[in-house]
């Protein structure tokens, strides 16, 4: 069968030798999670799966979407003989959710998280020329707090909650690296000093090696930087840009320059070497605006989930994930907000080439363990540890000009601080230290608990447009909508502060015409949105409009976000359907966005 998803996975740290395992592999459902007791890591699996697509999904040949409390996965490579001299580490880019992997019988790597890829070197284990036998368990429980995201923890799809994914759904593969070799790269922009600086962590600090970085564009070599390696865990060099090559990336001309890494043994010699890109661009706040390279560049993002009907969290193809992009700027869009979710890194190498503004989300829900009280939520510490880990991964990107770690979290503030006060605040500070480029929103809509957050949003389905835009208009007296009430009235939110603010979600519009004509007017199994249905197509237009109108007249609000790009299973509110075909008439879904917003000044 041609191998799915064959396209080199790390865009943004490219190596030559590699090798893609996705594909058939051998598979085994453990509902009790006692294979290990069993003996099943040591025996052959009764299924077939192919990898890298969910057991719930139809493209894996499995199709189960009962609860999996454990998966098991079986597949033996060997490792290409010409790669002689060099250590072969075994990538996963994303297992749900507990992933342990023995490889030969011998464990050699633990995870959790779902969204974010791990390693393991296999030097001790497996050699270049040798089979290694890759066994990896995955664990995905319903119960108890997990990040989550839009996985449904019921049997059931319901509301704005879907089909869950279990175990290996992003590409799994190997990679041959020297003994001592350069890690993955962070690249920061520097608009104002037209320059990149680079760190490059290496595996190991022997004496005299060095590190060369070479900026490239269209035109050839721009500059090189060079510095020693043997002094620093992650060695520091900037690149400058002359000013006769300085050029931004924007959302009008994204501009990407190419970035060559060689690590230089004290012989003279490459012992390594790997290929990047970067983007020169800027993210800034003054008052209430968020600028993009010094400039009012509004953002008319859309609500981005990431499903495929036939693959759930895993793109299709290379193509589905370009078509989503080019989907968007089609309606009029210049950017998403990926919701509940932390994207495939191959959707950001396309935001990048594309000019697609980003902001970065973490899958964040199922994190709650009873009613909306004081104690509803109870996110925990590896809650922040996997966040860290989406950052460090994307940091480089220059598509994303945002963080959201956290998305519609609720409890009543008093005066004890929470568990979710702890960790709100431990992923807010992570991120700043992590990252002091981008803007980051503490949590968006409803539970703002940081004082000092970048940014300030609400979410508003208010489906009336008079009064939405009446709701949203008090910004300009330091009185935005906001989702601060909860049982009660209680607060559940700390107050605006002047930052920048927008509308991170609204919309929704709910609306299938071929269940309008069969009658069915409420919210239903088969057929959920939010607020009333629009009566027709046309009612559908009105409604957009109106709704966008009140944000674009707005000069104070720096963008928003409309919920959403495409109906997801039930959640019948996407400006495409599910399929990804056409629902409305898109030409005139992108004219009421395309006019210019009050905010653009420049």
């Amino acid at each position: 069968m041609t191998q799915p998803r064959a396209e080199y996975p790390r865009p943004q740290f490219v190596r030559p030798e590699w090798l893609n395992l996705n594909g058939e592999w051998q598979f085994e459902i453990d509902r009790s999670d006692s294979g290990l007791e069993r003996g099943v890591r040591e025996r052959e699996l009764t299924q077939r799966i192919v990898v890298p697509f969910a057991p719930e999904t139809e493209l894996s040949g499995i199709e189960d979407v009962d609860f999996l409390e454990a998966v098991w996965y079986r597949t033996t490579v060997t490792i290409p003989a010409d790669w002689s001299g060099k250590e072969a580490v075994l990538h996963f880019q994303a297992v749900d959710h507990d992933a342990t992997v023995w490889v030969n019988g011998v464990e050699v790597v633990r995870h959790r998280g779902g969204f974010t890829p791990f390693s393991a070197n296999l030097r001790h284990v497996a050699a270049p020329g040798e089979e290694a036998t890759i066994v990896v368990r995955a664990r995905d429980s319903h119960r108890g707090p997990q990040a989550r995201g839009k996985q449904s923890q019921l049997y059931f799809n319901h509301s704005c909650l879907y089909t869950r994914t279990t175990g290996i759904w992003q590409t799994v593969w190997l990679e041959a690296v020297p003994t001592v070799h350069l890690k993955r790269p962070r690249i920061t922009p520097d608009v104002a000093g037209s320059s990149f600086h680079l760190e490059v962590p290496v595996s190991a600090n022997k004496p005299g090696y060095k590190i060369r970085a070479t900026l490239k564009d269209a035109d050839g070599e721009v500059t090189t930087a060079e510095v020693r390696a043997d002094l620093d865990l992650a060695p520091r060099l900037t690149l400058q840009v002359p000013a006769d090559r300085v050029r931004l990336w924007d959302t009008t001309d994204p501009h990407l320059y190419d970035v060559r890494l060689e690590l230089i043994d004290a012989e003279g010699n490459i012992a390594d070497s790997a290929d990047s890109y970067a983007g020169l661009r800027s993210v800034s706040i003054n008052g209430k605006a968020i600028l993009i390279n010094g400039k009012h560049v509004y953002q008319r993002l859309v609500l981005d989930q990431g499903y495929w009907p036939e693959s759930l969290m895993t793109a299709p193809s290379e193509e589905a994930l370009v078509r989503d992009i080019e989907l968007s700027l089609a309606a009029g869009f210049n950017g998403a907000r990926l919701h509940q979710k932390v994207f495939e890194e191959r959707f950001l190498y396309h935001a990048d080439r594309l000019g697609y503004l980003v902001w970065g989300e973490f899958g964040d829900w199922g994190s709650g363990v009873g009613d909306t009280g004081s104690d509803n939520q109870q996110p925990t510490a590896s809650y922040v540890a996997q966040w860290l880990e989406a950052v460090e991964r994307d940091y480089s990107h220059p598509s994303i000009v945002g963080w959201c770690p956290l998305n519609e979290t609720h409890q009543l503030l008093h005066d004890r601080i929470t568990q979710l006060d702890d960790v709100t605040r431990a992923m807010f500070l992570a991120t700043k230290a992590a990252d002091t480029s981008r803007p980051v929103l503490d949590a968006s809509g409803y539970s703002h608990r940081v004082p000092e957050t970048d940014v300030w949003d609400s979410h508003n389905y208010e489906q009336d447009p008079a009064k939405f835009a009446e709701q949203m208009a008090d910004l300009v007296n330091d009185k935005p909508y906001g989702n601060t009430g909860g049982p009660e009235g209680k607060p559940i939110s700390l107050a605006y502060d002047g930052q920048p603010y927008f509308c991170s979600e609204f919309g929704g519009i709910w609306w299938n015409a071929e269940k309008a004509a069969a009658g069915k007017s409420g919210n239903s199994a088969d057929s959920w949105g939010y607020g009333q249905r629009v009566a027709n197509e046309e009612d559908f237009y009105t409604r957009f409009a109106g709704l966008v109108d009140a944000l674009l007249d707005n000069e104070l609000m720096f963008g928003y976000c409309y919920t959403q790009l495409t109906d997801v299973f039930q959640e019948e509110n996407g400006i495409y359907n599910f399929d990804r075909s056409n629902k409305l008439d898109v030409p005139r879904i992108k004219a009421v966005q395309e006019r210019q917003a009050a905010y653009e000044k420049d």
